[in-house]
C-alpha cells in the first residue's frame, strides 16, 4: 500500500459533516486533524499535506480541528472512575484542567478547561461527568486535589483517596496534555476559550482511538 493510499483510508472517529464544500479532499482534511492531533504543530501538518499536493494554510487546518467538534465518547468499563485537577499555563497564563479517565481502558471520559478552580467549577465538572455517563453506582478516585474530595464528600458521592494504583491511568493522561499544551500552545494563542476547550476534546478522542 503506498503512503498517499494509506492515509486516504477512512478514519471513523473523524465526522466530516461539517464539510460544505469539496474544496479539500475529505481525506486530505481527516489526515490534517489526525496529524495535528497526534503531535505536529498546525504549520507542519501544512507542509507535510503540500507533499500529497494539499496547499491549505495552518489556520484552515486549525478550523478544520474546531468545526469537526470533536467529543470522547466512551463507556465505564468498572465501578471506579480516576478523576484529577491540575494547574497548567498557556502562554504564562495559569488555568484549571479537570479530567475523568477509566483505569482500566485509560480512555478520557471527560476533560474540561477553566480560568480558575473552587468548588463551583468542581460541582460544574463532576455535574456535566454525571450527565454524560449516570455514574450512580461509580466510586470515585482522588489523590489530595484541593476541592474534588470536599465536593465530592458534601454531594454525597463515593470516593476513595489514592495516591499510587489505578489512579496512575489519569496521571499519565494528565502529564501527556501538559506536554502537549506546552509543546503547542501557540493552538491556543489569541483564541477564545471555548477553542482550547474544543483542542482538548479532540485530543481526548484521539487518545481513545489509540487505546483500542
Amino acid at each position: 500500500m503506498t503512503e498517499f493510499d494509506r492515509l486516504s483510508e477512512r478514519i471513523a472517529w473523524i465526522d466530516l459533516s461539517f464539510v460544505e464544500r469539496d474544496r479539500t479532499p475529505r481525506w486530505a482534511i481527516e489526515v490534517g486533524i489526525r496529524c495535528h492531533l497526534a503531535g505536529m504543530s498546525l504549520r507542519e501538518v501544512s507542509n507535510h499535506l503540500e507533499r500529497f499536493g494539499i496547499d491549505r494554510s495552518h489556520v484552515a487546518i486549525h478550523h478544520w480541528v474546531h468545526k469537526a467538534d470533536l467529543q470522547p465518547i466512551s463507556t465505564v468499563s468498572e465501578d471506579q472512575l480516576a478523576v484529577d485537577e491540575k494547574m497548567i499555563r498557556l502562554h504564562g497564563q495559569k488555568f484549571w484542567l479537570y479530567g475523568a479517565v477509566d483505569p482500566q481502558t485509560n480512555e478520557i471520559l471527560h476533560v474540561s478547561l477553566y480560568p480558575t478552580a473552587n468548588k463551583q467549577t468542581t460541582r460544574w465538572f463532576l455535574t456535566e461527568l454525571h450527565r454524560r455517563y449516570q455514574l450512580n453506582n461509580v466510586e470515585f478516585l482522588v489523590d489530595d486535589a484541593d476541592y474534588l474530595g470536599s465536593v465530592l464528600a458534601e454531594d454525597g458521592y463515593r470516593f476513595q483517596v489514592i495516591r499510587h494504583g489505578n489512579r496512575n491511568a489519569i496521571e499519565r493522561v494528565f502529564w501527556e496534555i501538559e506536554r502537549r499544551t506546552s509543546s503547542f500552545a501557540n493552538s491556543f494563542s489569541n483564541v477564545a476559550f471555548e477553542t482550547a476547550q474544543n483542542w482538548l476534546e479532540a485530543l481526548a478522542v484521539y487518545h481513545n482511538s489509540r487505546q483500542t
